[in-house]
């Protein structure tokens, strides 16, 4: 006496059956499914980590602003006006400076996306260049109308060693 016909059998045994059993037990939340991030996404949110290293580097506050919403903040400084105070103010106190980003991971959120990069700030017009400072920034961003932007971010600089 045959219980399952032998179709249904080999079925059992095939990558389909394991993905549809996949999806019955692990089900996805509606919210999880809104905050997968495409390819694109990723594309961009590093796209966005490159911009902000250019023009902060470059002197240009008004576009490394535009890395950010308009309430966005960095460490202390919020909101579009503050931002371009301290990006004013960095150009001038430091010139030829190079931002280094490295280990970025980006992982999604109800609201959009979390990240965090290592962040190394060279020195370069000193020969060799120097390593000013490392640390770690840790972001929320946001997909906008305009593409993604920091919300917030936040940067914990490396304490250097006891000797």
């Amino acid at each position: 006496m045959k219980i399952f016909p032998s179709s249904f059998l080999h079925f059992l045994c095939t990558p389909a059956f394991y993905f549809v059993t996949s999806l019955i037990l692990m089900p996805v939340t509606v919210a999880q499914a809104q905050s997968l991030l495409s390819s694109d996404d990723r594309a961009e949110i590093h796209n966005l980590y490159a911009q902000y290293n250019l023009m902060l580097d470059a002197g240009d506050s008004q576009s490394w602003a535009d890395t950010f919403i308009e309430d966005g903040s960095f460490n202390t400084f919020v909101g579009r006006e503050a931002l371009i105070a301290f990006a004013d103010g960095f150009a001038t106190a430091n010139p030829n400076t190079r931002h280094w980003n490295s280990s970025i991971r980006i992982t999604p959120t109800a609201d959009g996306a979390a990240g965090t990069a290592y962040l190394m700030l060279w020195k370069v017009s000193t020969q060799p260049a120097e390593v000013v400072l490392t640390g770690i920034y840790t972001d929320e961003l946001v997909k906008t109308s305009k593409g993604w932007r920091f919300k917030a971010r936040l940067i914990e600089v490396d304490q250097p060693a006891n000797p």
